[in-house]
């Protein structure tokens, strides 16, 4: 279920509420008991998957460290400079 923002035009008083998304917008705030509650547009918040069914390799990339890296044909190849590469 998603947290949502709300602010208050009649007191400023500002709050969070964890709501399903089919439950209506609340219009009463808690402080002042006005019906001038507003729904404030938020950032969201990104996925994260953990537990024993994923893997770091499913959704983040790493750059290969310097000990992944294959070795260059001069520095490998005894016939190097000979072999075009």
């Amino acid at each position: 279920m998603p947290t949502y923002d709300y602010e208050c035009s009649g007191c400023g008083h500002i709050f969070d509420v964890l709501q399903s998304m089919t439950e209506p917008k609340l219009i009463k705030c808690p402080a002042c008991q006005k019906n001038k509650l507003h729904r404030l547009i938020g950032t969201g918040s990104g996925v994260i998957f953990k537990g024993t069914g994923f893997y770091e390799t499913d959704y983040k990339k790493k750059s290969p460290s310097k000990s992944d890296a294959k070795p260059s044909c001069a520095s490998a190849c005894p016939n190097a400079g000979k072999c075009g590469s």
